[in-house]
């Protein structure tokens, strides 16, 4: 990481994200975010210029053959099954004392990202 702040943002983070913003597959925020960040930090620009050289060269190769449904639903699944399993799951307690006793309450939930989607 790099910059004058040393950006917040985990690299890696942003690398996985890559192809979600050549794809311009993100939304505007998030795009932005991730813009952001490429503008700040030298080695994951980098990277994005590898990545968007090799876009270039599949396009060209790949003549704009379509891959079928099935094989985009598989891999949409896919890709949301590990994000899923790499979402944090965090868990908060609320102990209140009543006059019958003492009531615990726990609740969970799963710490939302803007690239953890169940949109395919």
């Amino acid at each position: 990481m790099s910059g004058e702040d040393s950006h917040v943002t985990d690299c890696r983070e942003v690398l996985a994200e890559l192809w979600l913003f050549l794809d311009n597959e993100c939304d505007h925020e998030r795009r932005e975010f991730l813009r952001h960040h490429l503008d700040d930090c030298g080695p994951c620009l980098e990277e994005y210029g590898l990545e968007e050289h090799l876009k270039a060269l599949l396009a060209r190769k790949c003549g704009g053959d379509h891959a079928p449904d099935a094989l985009k639903q598989r891999l949409r699944q896919s890709i949301h099954e590990i994000m899923m399993r790499q979402a944090v799951l965090s868990a908060e307690a609320a102990v209140r004392q009543g006059d019958d006793g003492t009531i615990v309450e726990v609740s969970t939930s799963i710490e939302s990202h803007a690239w953890l989607s169940t949109e395919s």
